[in-house]
């Protein structure tokens, strides 16, 4: 069996993002396993632009900033192995691998970052309601064969939800010739960014039906038709509201899930993103295997990605060299009022000067206070006069505001005029 210093799971924006940095801080004998044919992840197909504004101070598509740290992986001579599927993952950080040039193999590693990503919740994941034709996909299904492999995947398009890649999916369907009839949105405000909200769907007079989702899918080998219905507060749909849109296309963009899987098998304790609890540092309830990226929860930004990789990759370097991480992990984090999830799930209260916190909100709200709460007792509040599911959040606090206490720290949303 081989043995390494440190195994990374998963070749897109985190996991070489983790390797650069480790390398960066004295890892040398690092292997990344990558499942792709490609180093680069999902950003291979997101051939829009919008990447690295942080990063990189510059615009760039997908592939263009994969390209950037994908260089930065190969001036350093790390290692990669392509088509590689982990099939197995033990507590003692052996892992079993798979390929067609290898066969079976097993790593021990003395670090993991695992940096596998997000999946795409499918038709069958909401009970889609109706038939079953061809012409039923995820967003990311479609986005892949019209921009990596050229196919035009339909010319009478609608789309099932408001997510991003949905969205970006909507003008690029356009661009290419499509007709795209509109997007159904099941909550009462949309899932994208603002951004996306305004040039994808605004800029092209493509509809938006918010409340709404598909009651019955039509069609015998292809599809045909597709019927939406407005839905009651309860997300019921209400009778008489009825629309029907001839399509040979549905895509449904309707939420990513962290590919956890391996983690969850090992019993690390999976936070409410459905990723794994972990630490500030990013290490699990398993010492020496450390999470980040859309495995741990799902980012709006690659550019946040690769910095919380970075931080990962740097902690995991710490570990394997035996410097000691400041992870007495004795105040956990939860989620309160109207807060979705809150990364990470422990902090410590001396170390660093301050501890950064990532969180969603559960709906739209205007004019609220963040509120950050030890022990029942309030030690900060941050007013937002608007927050929004669609756009992650992220805060620091002074650790001074801790006062080395251990317990529990809340972050809820409170309205303004309830304080």
């Amino acid at each position: 069996m081989r043995e390494v210093e440190l195994a990374i799971i998963g070749g897109g924006s985190a996991g070489l993002a983790a390797a650069v940095a480790a390398y960066d801080n004295g890892i040398r004998d690092i292997v990344i396993l990558e499942r792709g044919a490609f180093l680069g992840g999902i950003l291979n197909q997101c051939i829009h632009n919008g990447f690295g504004l942080t990063e990189f101070k510059e615009e760039l598509t997908g592939p263009e900033f994969a390209a950037r740290f994908i260089k930065q992986v190969e001036d350093r001579n790390i290692e990669y192995y392509l088509n590689s599927v982990v099939s197995n993952l033990t507590e003692d950080k052996v892992l079993t691998y798979q390929n067609s040039t290898e066969g079976v193999v097993q790593l021990k590693a003395k670090a993991i970052v695992m940096a596998a990503g997000c999946l795409e919740r499918s038709a069958g994941a909401i009970a889609l309601p109706g038939d079953r034709p061809a012409g039923v996909m995820s967003a990311g299904q479609a986005q892949l064969f019209l921009n990596q492999f050229g196919y035009l995947v339909g010319k009478r398009v609608f789309i099932l939800g408001s997510g991003d890649i949905g969205l970006i999916m909507a003008r690029r369907m356009t661009l290419e010739g499509a007709k795209v009839l509109g997007v159904a949105e099941l909550c009462a405000w949309s899932n994208g960014l603002n951004r996306n909200m305004v040039q994808c769907l605004d800029d092209y007079g493509i509809p938006l039906y918010l409340s709404h989702t598909v009651t019955k899918v039509v069609g015998k080998s292809r599809l045909e038709k597709v019927i939406i219905s407005e839905v009651d507060e309860c997300k019921r749909p209400i009778p008489g509201t009825e629309k029907e849109f001839d399509c040979d296309t549905l895509i449904l963009s309707i939420g990513l899930i962290p590919n956890n899987g391996l983690l969850n098998n090992l019993g690390i304790a999976q936070g409410r993103s459905r990723g794994s609890e972990v630490d500030e540092n990013f290490e699990t309830s398993i010492p020496g295997i450390f999470s980040a990226g859309n495995v741990l929860h799902v980012h709006d930004l690659v550019d946040n990605v690769v910095e919380e990789a970075r931080v990962a990759g740097i902690n995991a370097a710490k570990y394997i060299k035996g410097e000691k991480l400041d992870s007495e992990k004795d105040i956990k984090v939860t989620a309160g009022n109207m807060i979705g999830y809150v990364v990470p799930a422990k902090i410590s209260s001396i170390g660093e000067d301050k501890a950064t916190f990532k969180f969603r909100v559960r709906e739209p709200s205007k004019n609220v206070y963040i509120v950050y709460t030890l022990n029942g007792k309030e030690i900060k509040k941050v007013f937002k006069p608007v927050i929004i599911p669609s756009e992650m959040e992220i805060q620091s606090l002074p650790k001074s505001l801790f006062n080395g206490e251990s317990g529990e720290l809340v972050v809820s949303l409170i309205k303004k005029e309830e304080k």
